[in-house]
């Protein structure tokens, strides 16, 4: 029976959502567990300079995992010939849709991972992942590219109870509520492949995303002119930019020194640090690389105050 009255509730949004049509369902790795599953694989590729929830996801339902190198413009250094499905990650959204063509055209069984590229289009007929978390404050989602049907008995995840860290963000800073955010982000780890939460769908719904899209671009841009000249990485304006990756020799101590200013800046994929040795790119590449902020909460004045603090530990 359906409730009338009462206290008002949330409202509910109809705005266009990104990547409507999708399959949606409550997270980046259960899109990968979801794939496996309806794809029957058995064997993948991963690159080694990942997250160890991707591969964590692959052996706990029995895939053989092999691991791959990338190269300095963070792209699949892979035999041309191998006997399973390749995962392709667009690192900061480097890797253009006619790469991801010619790779789906030379090795056939790719997924791309667009996790840190969510305003990219997916390219028909392969198999795509996003993830919302990385680009929106909601606190479960993901969503599919895929020919393989949704499962209409999946349950639908509800996310009512993991909200503290977001709206305790908003109201008190994101430091405060730190451990709440990690531990949600534990949770993951065991979470089943559900559909997304209603609440989640529904604040998809209310996002402006041309705003969002415009300004992590403007704010890409501006820290693009104002590093490039110091940057390893030869880096390329995506759209709706996820992080700028400024690449520096002494970036991990940078890193340490920005955190004392109250500037927080990722350590990405520390996993790297267990499989990789330090004389490999990969092991330097997580150490040095800093993917500095350029989200929707920022604006210019934000990236030109960040610039400077980064120069001067740099110096």
């Amino acid at each position: 029976m359906r409730e009338i009255g009462g206290y008002l509730c949330l409202d509910t949004y109809n705005l266009p959502m990104r990547h409507e049509g999708a399959i949606a369902l409550n997270s980046g790795r259960n899109c990968l567990a979801y794939l496996i599953e309806k794809r029957k694989i058995n064997k993948i590729y991963l690159p080694k300079f990942l997250c160890a929830s991707v591969g964590d996801t692959c052996r706990k339902l029995g895939i053989e995992v092999e691991y791959y190198s990338i190269d300095t413009n963070l792209l699949p250094v892979i035999e041309d010939s191998y006997d399973g499905w390749l995962y392709i990650v667009n690192y900061y959204g480097q890797l253009s849709n006619e790469k991801i063509v010619a790779y789906k055209e030379k090795y056939r069984k790719i997924i791309i991972d667009n996790i840190q590229a969510y305003f990219q289009e997916p390219v028909k007929g392969v198999d795509t992942i996003y993830t919302c978390r990385k680009f929106l404050g909601v606190t479960d989602g993901a969503f599919l590219y895929s020919s393989c049907d949704l499962d209409d008995t999946l349950e639908q995840d509800e996310s009512w109870s993991r909200l503290e860290h977001l709206i305790g963000s908003f109201e008190k800073g994101a430091s405060s509520f730190y451990s709440s955010y990690t531990a949600e982000e534990e949770k993951f780890e065991e979470m089943p492949v559900r559909r997304m939460s209603k609440l989640t769908e529904n604040l998809l719904h209310g996002i402006n995303y041309s705003v969002v899209e415009k300004t992590r671009r403007e704010n890409f841009i501006y820290l693009h002119q104002r590093l490039s000249a110091i940057n390893k990485m030869n880096v390329s304006v995506p759209s709706g930019p996820y992080m700028y990756p400024l690449y520096i020799d002494n970036g991990g101590e940078v890193r340490k020194q920005l955190q004392q200013k109250k500037i927080f800046i990722p350590t990405l994929w520390p996993d790297v640090f267990n499989l990789c040795g330090e004389d490999e790119l990969e092991y330097d590449m997580a150490k040095n690389i800093l993917p500095l902020p350029v989200d929707q909460r920022y604006g210019v004045e934000d990236m030109e105050y960040m610039v400077k603090e980064v120069i001067k530990c740099i110096d």
